[in-house]
């Protein structure tokens, strides 16, 4: 095979405020978790919705930007890829935790947008600078309209 694809796109509701800190070598990280609903019909006929809850870590300035204007509730768009860390827990036991890298974010509740003059705001690792791994192409926007869903 050739190559390989990692690549995620959600639209969902934060279910806590982001939390922001910094690692032992300054570099900023910020983490929260994304809620998505799957809407279906049940062979009864009846209409239901299965939520879904992603871990979310941006890294650098998109972290930082992330921490400072994203809060519980708030309606985003996130890509990224998925990355798995694994570790011995204090037990002795090996833990893993799966979790979505952003790379490029949207603000999409038109409301009392923080950013000034931007209802839609869009934001990518590397339009921020993310520091350990360059952006493909950090001049591209996302926009809503783009989207292909």
């Amino acid at each position: 095979m050739a190559g390989s694809l990692n690549k995620v796109m959600l639209i969902g509701n934060l279910t806590r405020d982001p939390e922001l800190r910094k690692t032992t070598s300054g570099q900023s990280v910020c983490s929260f978790a994304l809620a998505t609903n799957r809407s279906y019909t049940d062979a009864s006929g009846i209409k239901k919705d299965q939520p879904e809850y992603h871990n979310i870590v941006a890294w650098g300035k998109l972290g930082e930007i992330c921490g400072q204007y994203l809060v519980k509730g708030k309606k985003v768009y996130i890509d990224g890829r998925i990355q798995t860390r694994d570790w011995e827990g204090q037990d002795g036991a090996k833990r893993y935790r799966t979790e979505i890298v952003a790379e490029n974010m949207i603000m999409l509740d038109r409301g009392g947008s923080p950013m000034p003059g931007t209802p839609g705001a869009a934001l990518s690792a590397g339009a921020a600078a993310m520091a350990d791994e360059p952006a493909a192409n950090p001049d591209d926007e996302i926009k809503l309209e783009d989207i292909p869903f």
